[in-house]
Order: structure tokens, then C-alpha cells, then sequence
């Protein structure tokens, strides 16, 4: 038997074998759900320890596999799962508690409504490479802390990621089932979960991707929660703190070497303060230390695969031929096997350029300037991305005000980036960067149905106002609840009244 059939053969097993680990899933996660949120929380709540424990090892692992430098490692991914565990246990009971819902008439006042958070089952997430760890691990554990049991599936190329984000997990000691980690090709994942009956689908890939499973999973009506690609807008004002905004591009631009659907992507400076803002970018992105003796002081990593790689010069070298000129660049490591690719700065740069337009995910940042505040919010809008979008003001109101004009799904003021390790912010985008929301309370709200529950407080009568028998009588006294409530002075209501006090008797 060939190699290929033989890859083949193996990958069939898998999928077949997902339909067994979604059933048995199925099965465990109706006693899960039953138990009390309390409960739930206290198993959960383990997973932090394996963190605390073992945050080097996790750092050093993903640095290792992904290419992050340490710090990226540690501050992008490990401290964030530490604190979302924390979260999300802290809220869970407030999150899945019934709310009340306050009765729209006072004629009907004697309905009283709750909504309730019912799991949806078994959840699966798919998730990807570039942030191998923390991604995957917010929406697993929101998703168990609902009463659900979830089937994840990591990206290929990060095993050993893969590997500690399952024992980070299962240190829970979660039922049997509960939790299962599948490895399957991403090319053959969504069909797989979707034709075999997962509950409810959250993927994070491109944006390609996330339109085909779209068109899938309307075949059985799964939902779906994608959150796909952004080219981010950072937008620098005139009375920005340039040197706090110089060095908020250089992190948000290059950290994770450009690889986040977050970063800061197109930056937009106001012309009066452009000169100035680049020689500080320029100074700040050539000093960025990519060869270091203690690998704690590197700044710089690696691209993921050479498949990026290769993307990234495709798009730098087509805006070159188009025009743009390179301003400012950082050195790339000597020796190495990695794929190394130089923090880049590109003037002179248009969008009808690739660069500027779709999504490079590199270590690459083009710059425009602005005359006015609405020149600025067009050019932050003409994508057909939205996922999140920047200001740079001292002036923290009119920050606010431009922000809230840019069509992306997080808006940060003199921050980039960041809000994704904020586990009580939602995340997600606008057009083409997604549908959905995960983390926070939307993202907690993903993992279950609202269900509402409606309770008649006059169940001790025979039957409701408007049941059967129909009548002329029945018909005037329900029109009179009309006059009663919305009817155009006094006089009006209380005739509207007599109707009703007509057949008021008949619930009884």
C-alpha cells in the first residue's frame, strides 16, 4: 500500500470515528449539564493550577512551534488563559442565572417571563495556528462552564501545542468524553463536523473558509460562530502622543511577527504630524532586537510557514513595482532556520495596492496620511474587513467620536490589539472579519439557546380571554383592551373598559 493511501486510509478512520466521539460527547454531556453551575466551576477552575504551574513550559513550547519570540508567547497567549479561566468561572453563575423579563403590558402582566441559557450540546471548534494556545482554550473552557462538551480540533502543524492545551484540559479531570481532541487536516474538518451532527460550529481561518462553512452548515442549519481576517486601521491624530503611538504600531504591527487578525495593518497618520511620526517609527522598528544571546530579549520571531512567508514578500514586492517605497526596516537574524521575514514600514502606498486591501498577516506596515477627520474614517473603512480599528488622540472624546464612525467590530483608543486578552470584552468583526462573538458575556451567550419560559400566574382559572368559543361579544371586548390602553382620551378608555368588564367572566 502506497504512502498516500495509507495517509488516506488513516484520515478516513478519523472521520469516521468522529461520528463515535460526538455521540459518546452527547451522551456524558446530559449529566454535565445537569449539575450545578457551582459545580461546574469548581472542576474548571483547576485548569488554572496546570497554567501557574507550567506557564514556561507553555511559553517556551509555543515560541518553539508557532516561532513567537518568549514574550509574544507568554503575554499573547499564557496570560491570557490564565485570566480567562479566572473570568469566566467568577461570571459563569451570573451568565447562565434566568432573567427576569419585565412584562410589556400591564393587561398581561400576570404572564410572567424568564429568560433561561440552555447548552447547545456538543460544540466544536476548530481553531488555528497563530495563536495555537490561547484561541482554542477561552472558547473550550466558556463552552464547558455552559454545560456543554466540545470536540476540538488545533492546527496541524502545532502538535506539541496541541498536545499541552489537552493535558491543560483534561487536568480538570473532566467525565470521560466530555473533552476530546480530534486530529483531523483542516482541509477535511468543517465537512467532517458539520455532516456529522455537531450542535454548534466555532472556526477561526480565513475568510474563504469561513464562507464555505457558512454555505455547509445551511444545509442542516447549524449555527456557526466565524471569526475570520482583518486589516486593521490605526489611525494617529495630530495631538496623538506620537512617541506612545510610534511604539503602539511597532507592538501591535510586528508582535507575533504580524501574524495576528488583530494587528495593525494600514496606518493612517494627520499630515501635519507625519514627518515627525515616521522618524520615531523609523528609529523604534531598527531597533528592534532580533539576535539576542538570551532569547528573553528577542523582539522579533518568525513567520509560521513558508507558505506565509512566501505571501507576505508576494504583497511587499507587488506594492514595490506599484510604488511604494520601503522606509524602514528591521534586521533579520544572521543564522537561523526559521522563517524569518524584517519588520517592514511602506510609504508611498495606495489601495489599490494588495497591501493594503487584503489581509498580509506579516510583519508589515503600510502608511497614508490624512488632511481631515472624515478623510481619516474613509480610509479606515474602505475594506471589506472589520475587525478592529484604532485612535490615537490625547484628546480621549474626539478619539471616541472617530472610533465609533470606523466599521470594525473593537474600537481601541491609544491601544491596539490587546482587547483580545481582555476575557470580559466580546470579540469579533464586522462584514467580511466574521459573524458571532467570542469571549465576554456575547461570547459566553454563544455557547447556549436562549430559551424563554413563560409562566401564568391565573392558571387557576378555566381558560384565557381570547380562547374558544369565538363570538361578536368575544370580538368587541378584546378591541375594548385596545381602547383601554392606547385609546385617545378618557371618555374612549372607559368604554373600551365596559367591553372588557363584558367578558372578563369567561376565564372563569
Amino acid at each position: 500500500m502506497t504512502k498516500n493511501a495509507n495517509h488516506n486510509q488513516n484520515e478516513s478512520s478519523v472521520i469516521t470515528d468522529l461520528k463515535s466521539h460526538i455521540d459518546k460527547a452527547r451522551q456524558v454531556q446530559k449529566d454535565w449539564a445537569a449539575r450545578p453551575v457551582k459545580e461546574r466551576v469548581q472542576t474548571v477552575r483547576r485548569i488554572r493550577q496546570f497554567i501557574v504551574d507550567n506557564s514556561q513550559q507553555i511559553a517556551e513550547t509555543i515560541s518553539r512551534e508557532n516561532g513567537k519570540v518568549l514574550v509574544d508567547s507568554l503575554a499573547a497567549e499564557v496570560l491570557p488563559a490564565a485570566m480567562a479561566v479566572s473570568y469566566y468561572c467568577k461570571m459563569a453563575k451570573q451568565f447562565l442565572k434566568p432573567e427576569k423579563i419585565k412584562a410589556g403590558s400591564p393587561i398581561l402582566s400576570y404572564k410572567r417571563s424568564k429568560l433561561c441559557r440552555v447548552p447547545y450540546g456538543v460544540v466544536g471548534i476548530i481553531s488555528p495556528w497563530n495563536y495555537p494556545f490561547s484561541i482554542p482554550f477561552s472558547e473550550v473552557i466558556m463552552a464547558l462552564l455552559a454545560g456543554n462538551a466540545v470536540i476540538l480540533k488545533t492546527a496541524s502543524n502545532m502538535p506539541d501545542v496541541s498536545n499541552l492545551l489537552v493535558n491543560c484540559i483534561d487536568s480538570a479531570g473532566l467525565p470521560e468524553g466530555l473533552f476530546q481532541y480530534i486530529n483531523l487536516p483542516g482541509r477535511v474538518a468543517g465537512d467532517a463536523f458539520l455532516e456529522n451532527g455537531i450542535d454548534k460550529l466555532f472556526f477561526t481561518g480565513s475568510v474563504g473558509t469561513g464562507k464555505y462553512l457558512m454555505k455547509k452548515a445551511a444545509e442542516t442549519l447549524t449555527p456557526l460562530v466565524l471569526e475570520l481576517g482583518g486589516n486593521d486601521a490605526m489611525i494617529v491624530c495630530k495631538d496623538a502622543d506620537l512617541e506612545r503611538a510610534a511604539a503602539g504600531a511597532v507592538w501591535a504591527g510586528f508582535s507575533s511577527a504580524g501574524q495576528s487578525c488583530g494587528g495593525v495593518e494600514r496606518l493612517y497618520v494627520a499630515e501635519e504630524v507625519y514627518d515627525d511620526f515616521l522618524t520615531k517609527l523609523k528609529t523604534q522598528v531598527e531597533d528592534i532586537t532580533v539576535e539576542a544571546v538570551d532569547a528573553y530579549d528577542l523582539e522579533l520571531g518568525a513567520l509560521t510557514t513558508a507558505k506565509q512567508l512566501e505571501h507576505v514578500r508576494n504583497h511587499v514586492d507587488e506594492a514595490v513595482e506599484m510604488g511604494a517605497i520601503i522606509a524602514a526596516q528591521s534586521k533579520t537574524p544572521d543564522k537561523g532556520n526559521g522563517f524569518y521575514y524584517p519588520a517592514t514600514v511602506l510609504v508611498n502606498v495606495n489601495h489599490d495596492m494588495s497591501v493594503m486591501q487584503d489581509e498580509t498577516f506579516g510583519p508589515v506596515i503600510g502608511i497614508m496620511t490624512f488632511k481631515t477627520e472624515v478623510d481619516a474614517i474613509r480610509l479606515a473603512n474602505d475594506s471589506y474587513l472589520g475587525l478592529t480599528g484604532s485612535v490615537w488622540s490625547k484628546n480621549r472624546r474626539k478619539a471616541v467620536r472617530i472610533g465609533r464612525q470606523i466599521k470594525a467590530g473593537v474600537i481601541t483608543i491609544n491601544d491596539h490589539l490587546m482587547s483580545h486578552g481582555l476575557a470580559e470584552t466580546p470579540w469579533g468583526g464586522f462584514k467580511q472579519s466574521g459573524i458571532g462573538r467570542t469571549h465576554g458575556k456575547l461570547g459566553f451567550d454563544e455557547m447556549t439557546q436562549p430559551q424563554v419560559l413563560v409562566d401564568d400566574w391565573l392558571s387557576f382559572t378555566q381558560k384565557s380571554l381570547w380562547w374558544l368559543p369565538y363570538s361578536h361579544k368575544l370580538f368587541d371586548g378584546l378591541n375594548g383592551l385596545i381602547q383601554v390602553q392606547y385609546g385617545p382620551g378618557i371618555r374612549r378608555r372607559i368604554q373600551g373598559l365596559r367591553r372588557v368588564l363584558k367578558i372578563i367572566g369567561r376565564i372563569f
